[in-house]
């Protein structure tokens, strides 16, 4: 059974750093694609950031140049770490995986979700 439980959610204010993992059991993460997504309230979720198989990634334009997605396939856990944070940043965090190596964009391309972790930002 597949199950990927995210950590390090919590409150900061805006221009603060958070880093979120996910540990993942019963999938190995070595060379697949995963990603973080989340989702504000009234908003649909939205991608942040994929890692492909080949460790390659990709950012949402808003996320661009602050986050930072990486894997530690030793650990099989993935991380975000994102810094100078915003008000807009405000939003659960999911992490997601596939089967597949290669990443989409589409939600329906994740087979696997973590419950979410919950980041505030604060002016």
């Amino acid at each position: 059974q597949v199950r990927l439980v995210e950590f390090g959610g919590g409150s900061v204010e805006a221009g603060g750093s958070l880093t979120l993992s996910c540990e993942a059991s019963g999938y190995t993460i070595g060379r697949r694609c995963m990603a973080w997504f989340r989702q504000s309230p009234g908003k649909e979720r939205e991608l942040v950031a994929t890692i492909d198989g080949d460790g390659r990634t990709r950012y949402a334009d808003p996320v661009k140049g602050r986050f930072t997605i990486s894997k530690d396939n030793a650990k099989n856990t993935l991380y975000l770490q994102m810094n100078s944070l915003k008000l807009d940043d405000t939003a659960i965090y999911y992490c997601a995986a596939t089967k597949l190596w290669f990443c989409a964009d589409n939600l329906s391309n994740y087979e696997y979700w973590g419950q979410g972790t919950q980041v505030t930002v604060s002016s």
